[in-house]
């Protein structure tokens, strides 16, 4: 089980959308998702379709009573859709810190920890919202964690923030004896700017591998989908805020660190020896189709051209090998089969384009 804390202290950057978001594209995918909102705003609450007065219970009556006094978590979760519960919050949340105030430093700190250890009901993911300060509740999200991520608006301003909070992180882990695989997401950015292209390029030299390759883009129907309760996955399977959001799961759930663990591999993907472009990979892309006339190759990374700067090899077999040079990122693609498009059929992982059809995904680290 994997347990991730979204982190910022900045409000409007997306922390609340991405969680929604992040834990609905996840569970779309099949994996077990438990959101514990630690907001007493109660927005991720809000965000997946549970009204906070509706609950007799929510998150502070688990974490208001020593370990074992009060009820488990598993007992105040409330279903939201399919493999995706909600652990709600309200507004009494606020209130917890003033409730422990007497407690010793480590015992505040480690009740969500853990409620967590204690699930009886298997989860794969437990994402955590934390509330845009740094108290008692970021300390229980943090301690509980194994990992932070921390949206960042693509702004110099919200540059100028993250150093801090980076800091304010680092402090954590030691104050707490704990540490935390830390991660930034960038988000709201608009392509037509060159201010927002300017920002997303500093983030990314300043950070580097910190940075997530997927980049959350302004998209109204995130916007809809937080009005209406639902995820962007329930909402609209073919807009730009499910193309990212997804983009981000399948970068969650193959970074390097969980293929290495479970071995996890993208059949007929497979490098040259030495690609001709520094720090980038001439990835091979493998079709076998006697009865094909014509093969192409087409994606994000050649703006939908099919066979746009490909180099093209045909074995007597039939085998069809399209190469193409690419640096560390998500993308998707289709092949393009006698004037139809068709996904990879030796990828399994495939999201729905925002024209229509499948889209076949690669993520390369």
């Amino acid at each position: 089980m994997r347990t991730i804390a979204v982190m910022n202290q900045k409000g409007g950057c997306g922390k609340t959308t991405t969680i929604v978001n992040l834990a609905g594209c996840l569970a779309h995918e099949g994996h077990r998702v438990l959101v514990v909102d630690m907001d007493p705003q109660a927005h991720a609450t809000l965000g997946l379709g549970i009204d906070p007065e509706d609950v007799s219970e929510n998150i502070y009556e688990v974490l208001c009573e020593e370990p074992g006094e009060g009820p488990g978590l598993d007992e105040i979760v409330v279903n939201a859709s399919e493999h995706l519960n909600v652990a709600p919050s309200g507004v009494i949340l606020s209130a917890l810190e003033q409730k422990l105030g007497s407690e010793s430093s480590s015992g505040r700190t480690e009740r969500l920890a853990v409620a967590v250890e204690r699930l009886p009901k298997p989860y794969d993911f437990v994402l955590i919202d934390c509330p845009p300060n740094v108290g008692v509740l970021t300390f229980n999200a943090l301690r509980a964690a194994q990992e932070v991520i921390i949206p960042l608006e693509t702004s110099y301003y919200a540059m100028h923030g993250v150093a801090k909070l980076l800091e304010t992180i680092a402090l954590l882990e030691d104050r707490l004896g704990h540490e935390l695989r830390v991660r930034l997401l960038p988000t709201l950015f608009d392509g037509r700017t060159r201010f927002a292209k300017r920002a997303l390029t500093e983030i990314r030299e300043t950070y580097k591998d910190l940075v997530f390759d997927t980049v959350i883009r302004h998209n109204v129907r995130l916007r809809e989908a937080a009005q209406r309760g639902v995820t962007i996955a329930k909402l609209d399977r073919r807009s730009y805020g499910f193309v990212d959001y997804m983009s981000l799961a399948l970068e969650v759930l193959f970074d390097e660190e969980q293929r290495r663990e479970s071995e996890i591999t993208v059949p007929a993907l497979t490098p040259e020896p030495e690609p001709e472009t520094a720090g980038d990979k001439g990835v091979v892309f493998a079709l076998k189709n006697k009865d094909a006339e014509a093969v192409q190759l087409a994606g994000d990374f050649n703006n939908w051209v099919p066979d746009a700067g490909v180099e093209t090899r045909r074995s007597a077999d039939g085998t069809w090998e399209k190469v193409v040079r690419l640096g560390p990122g998500v993308y998707q693609y289709r092949y393009f089969i006698d004037g139809e498009w068709q996904p990879d059929p030796s990828n399994p992982r495939r999201v729905e384009g925002p024209a229509g059809g499948i889209n076949s995904v690669l993520i390369i680290s």
